[in-house]
């Protein structure tokens, strides 16, 4: 998981980089000049000789990473024009230093240097330059530094569409520690080049969809200076998933038992389908076993389209169809040999399935998976909530999450210790908090701050969080957050809970079998959900793809990240 720190810490790093480990600060701005010149030079194929290149810079440290991108890209012969809005008078420092270099390269036939007072003079200048077949436009204006949201740089970019844009740290315009757009209009980058580590507008949607591919370059800060900021945000990454697959793979004396037990209780007289698909899911896992729960109604309709390797117990129900309170004590022994319960998909609404759901998560000996029904008949989260941990008001202890790798712990222990996963989207996660949506236009608390929101409730009531939307964010009870970057606009249809229900199942069954961490099974498990939603819209399109593909595609995922 790559921390993401916002732009004070950025500035603190930079700081102690220089002060504790004698790295010049002007050496930083070259390395990153180089790590952008790098891009650039791939995203042009290779070279740069000869390519029409425009840099647009502002006066500050990002303008003075531009100048020394210049300097280099000139160097290796393309054909560059910077433009500083501003004057030369105005820089300081760094950025000072590679500016002045440049004018004194101005003899250099294909470098060019003007100096505009503001985004309307650059404007004009640009429009009078007779430019050529410009092949790449570089964003180096106001970085992380800007403090309210503008968009008339980008107007600047926008007016050469067919070059490739490249923004510098972050792109003009948006706010470094912002999630939020606030009405202005970006054409995203081709890529955003972002320096040591992420900012939360680079991986925080909205602001992260006006990033373009995002590449985070090392220029020479020492990673202990990263953790010693104690960040609390991080983005998962293609190695937690592989890491996680490496430490579970399948061994020459690898057996069912071995590889763990999921119970997946789901289904009703209405909603069969749902069972199918989570079982389904929890089977394509990796896991060793899965048993499916289901009402006795719906036990033959679920038999026909589950997977044959899906073990299916039907159990009594209620007059409407749905598992009932008394069919807890059928299922005990079961429950409590399983290594890991996902509950809630198509389980429908009465009293006494809602007593079922509150045994199976307070009596839990196991860690459990909770979604859809069975949040919303555990909803708000001060009527029917099981007791937050006994121990305290110390959340900030792993020991919580962790508990379950070392499976005597908690055993030993209450059910508050073993970990409780909720799966909402928004609209359950405001049933969960009783925080009501009355009007289009009413920005609750979620939108304000999903990732306080998130990470506020993981604490409180001491569970993971897993809050599904645009870039999934998954809170630990120890106060971290963790942006999932896989996935798609695809996934937003029916049954795609469900499949994640069950993918999440598996993986935590093999974890507990495995003695792996639970909060980062969790987090390889949504990576791997989305990513096999990747495959599935690269093969089949987001409109016509299904949840069922997605279960599917799994296939691709562990292919890839198994290489």
């Amino acid at each position: 998981m790559q921390p993401v720190l916002t732009a004070a810490q950025m500035r603190e790093v930079d700081r102690l980089t220089t002060e504790k480990y004698g790295t010049p600060s002007i050496i930083l701005m070259e390395n990153a000049a180089n790590a952008v010149a790098r891009v650039i030079t791939e995203k042009l194929g290779g070279s740069v000789k000869m390519k029409e290149i425009l840099i647009l810079c502002g006066p500050g440290n990002n303008g003075g990473d531009g100048a020394a991108l210049a300097r280099m890209l000139a160097d290796a012969e393309a054909a560059v024009a910077v433009v500083l809005l501003g004057t030369l008078e105005r820089t300081k420092g760094d950025a000072r230093t590679n500016f002045e270099k440049l004018v004194a390269m101005a003899d250099q036939p294909n470098l060019e240097f003007f100096e505009a007072g503001d985004v309307a003079d650059a404007s004009n200048l640009l429009n009078e330059h007779e430019w050529g077949e410009l092949s790449c436009v570089v964003d180096a204006v106001f970085g992380t530094g800007l403090r309210s949201p503008r968009d008339d740089v980008n107007e600047l970019v926008a007016s050469f569409p067919d070059a490739l844009h490249v923004a510098v740290d972050i792109q003009s315009g948006l706010m470094a520690d912002r999630a939020d757009v606030e009405g202005t209009q970006f054409r995203p980058p081709d890529v955003t080049v972002t320096f040591t580590a992420p900012k939360p507008a680079n991986v925080l949607p909205p602001a992260s969809k006006f990033n373009g591919e995002l590449v985070v370059a090392n220029i020479g800060s020492p990673e202990e200076l990263v953790q010693g900021q104690h960040p609390q945000l991080f983005l998962a990454e293609n190695a937690d998933a592989k890491a996680w697959l490496a430490r579970t793979g399948f061994s020459s004396d690898s057996y069912k038992n071995a590889r763990g037990h999921a119970v997946v209780i789901a289904g009703s007289e209405s909603y069969s389908g749902a069972a199918v698909l989570a079982g389904n899911a929890a089977m394509r896992s990796g896991v060793g076993l899965v048993t499916l729960i289901t009402p006795h109604t719906s036990k033959d309709s679920v038999a026909s389209r589950v997977l044959p390797e899906v073990m299916i117990r039907g159990v009594k129900e209620t007059e409407d169809g749905a598992i009932a309170e008394r069919a807890f004590d059928e299922i005990h022994d079961l429950l409590e040999k399983a290594d890991s319960i996902a509950i809630g998909c198509g389980l429908s609404q009465s009293e006494s399935t809602r007593n079922f759901v509150k045994k199976v998560v307070t009596r839990r000996r196991q860690p459990v998976v909770v979604d859809a029904d069975a949040l919303n008949l555990l909803s708000p989260v001060s009527e029917h909530w099981p007791p937050a941990h006994a121990g305290g008001s110390d959340k900030s202890a792993l020991t919580n999450v962790r508990a379950y790798s070392t499976l005597g712990a908690a055993h030993a222990g209450g059910s508050d210790s073993i970990p409780l996963i909720l799966t909402p989207h928004e609209g359950e996660f405001r049933r969960l908090i009783g925080e009501a949506k009355n009007h289009p236009d009413d920005q609750g608390s979620i939108e304000a701050d999903r990732v306080a929101a998130v990470r506020e409730f993981a604490t409180t009531h001491n569970v993971i969080l897993v809050l599904k939307g645009e870039r999934v964010l998954i809170g630990a009870p120890d106060g971290r957050v963790v942006v999932n970057p896989t996935g798609n606009s695809g996934l937003g249809k029916a049954g795609n809970g469900d499949t994640l229900t069950g993918i999440l199942a598996g993986f935590t069954a093999q974890a507990v079998a495995m003695k792996i961490d639970i909060f980062e099974t969790v987090v390889a498990a949504v990576y791997v959900a989305g990513m096999a939603g990747d495959i599935a819209a690269a093969n089949y399109g987001k409109r016509v793809m299904t949840a069922s593909d997605v279960r599917e595609c799994l296939v691709g995922a562990f292919a890839v990240l198994e290489k």
